[in-house]
């Protein structure tokens, strides 16, 4: 017959319960940068895999992130998107050639760019903490001396790890006081979607331009001596755990699975909730026909129009380095020079209108300059697309009275 735990519970061992301590290192490093940047890391508490934040050498910037970033003005350009960025405008979550314009500005009250004192990470380690005061409490109780050493041991590497990772977000600031253009930039995402930003020069140098720096509060070699202490007491506390009393093993595994089950849901939330970026204002620019386009040339015209400047994308090499997209560009910066820039048209529900021109049809004649080289398919939307243009120019003739205001709304597709 079957024998499971022959001689009874008590012959139970679970000496194993300590590699629970140290299981868990993918959601722990998820968000290990952000949870360093908040005073909440010095709080004893348990903390799934502490040897994943026992480094020998610290990051000195954060993570980039992909997509390429040039200045609409200025022409600068970068071929990565800095991490506070990225997290202020969640850019990747755009749909495929989608085309979205934000405002940025900054509050006066200076606050620095930090952690969320109110986020996900904080209230784990406000968990962590108390599962080590109740596993405190426990152990006195059963009169557990190696689970209360062990206890004491693993909590206060938190503590240790915390004081040698902690830093303080720099980011770059201008000196300069002279005049420069405007500091407005197009980020473009490998899906295809074009995000604009309007804002000055300050902002572009800190958030766009220069990569943030991570400065740290203690030195290099102080924080080696802090990771051999923080490698000694991880070992000295899986050592003691692994002769507590089983009861109190019980316990401590317990604590180590709902702390990694916590751990695993917090790294699956979005960045934006770890961040208190409210030193930064957003607001969404609206343009007639919405963001969603069909493809990228529609994408790349609505960019176009709302910047009002074609060289972005050359330098960018953004569109294709070809003489027909050459000549697409140079049509379509003609097509913007001949409207003018002020005042904004703007229709019924207060969008703004942008210009009304054909891009597919002015790409198909760059590439197909012949009529009779064009796919059939071209030729016979040609006569279409050319009517319907016709109808939309009559149209805004008849229904934008003096002060530029459509009476009617009207939905155009770029």
């Amino acid at each position: 017959m079957m024998k499971f735990l022959s001689g009874g519970f008590s012959n139970l061992q679970l000496d194993i319960v300590g590699f629970l301590a140290i299981l868990g290192e993918g959601s722990v490093l998820a968000n290990a940068q952000v949870s360093a940047l908040s005073n909440f890391s010095y709080l004893p508490r348990l903390l799934p895999a502490p040897q994943a934040l026992i480094k020998t050498s610290r990051p000195e910037r954060l993570a980039p992130s992909t997509g390429k970033v040039v200045g609409s003005k200025s022409g600068g350009i970068r071929h990565q998107l800095n991490h506070v960025a990225h997290i202020l405008h969640s850019g990747h979550s755009l749909p495929e050639y989608s085309v979205r314009c934000v405002r940025l500005t900054k509050n006066n009250d200076n606050s620095p760019v930090r952690a969320s004192a109110s986020g996900p990470l904080a209230w784990l380690s406000v968990l962590g903490c108390a599962m080590s005061l109740i596993l405190v409490v426990l152990s006195v109780y059963y009169e557990d001396g190696m689970a209360l050493l062990a206890i004491i041991l693993l909590s206060f590497l938190s503590t240790i790890i915390g004081v040698g990772s902690k830093w303080v977000l720099e980011l770059p600031r201008r000196k300069a006081t002279r005049a420069v253009p405007a500091g407005d930039v197009v980020i473009f995402y490998p899906q295809g979607a074009f995000m604009v930003i309007r804002c000055d020069e300050d902002i572009a140098r800190e958030l766009y331009w220069a990569p943030e720096k991570c400065h740290y509060m203690v030195g290099v070699q102080m924080y080696r001596f802090i990771s051999l202490t923080g490698t000694i007491l991880l070992m000295f506390g899986v050592i003691a755990l692994a002769n507590a009393q089983l009861t109190m093993q019980i316990f401590v595994g317990a604590a180590y699975i709902i702390l990694n089950a916590a751990y695993w849901l917090v790294a699956a939330l979005p960045p934006t909730m770890h961040w208190d970026l409210s030193l930064y204002e957003t607001r969404i620019e609206r343009y007639a026909g919405g963001g969603h386009n069909d493809n990228f040339t529609q994408a790349l015209w609505k960019a176009i129009a709302i910047t009002r400047a074609t060289k972005w994308a050359r330098i960018a090499d953004i569109a294709p380095e070809t003489d027909q997209w050459n000549h697409w560009l140079a049509k379509a910066q003609a097509e913007i020079d001949s409207e003018p820039n002020e005042p904004l048209k703007r229709d019924a529900n207060g969008d703004i209108l942008l210009p009304f021109w054909d891009c597919q049809k002015a790409l198909s004649d760059s590439l197909y300059p012949n009529e009779q080289e064009k796919p059939r398919t071209l030729r016979r939307s040609s006569a279409t697309l050319n009517a319907a243009g016709s109808l939309a120019r009559d149209f805004d003739e008849a229904n934008v009275g003096e002060d530029g205001v459509y009476a009617n709304t009207v939905e155009e597709e770029c």
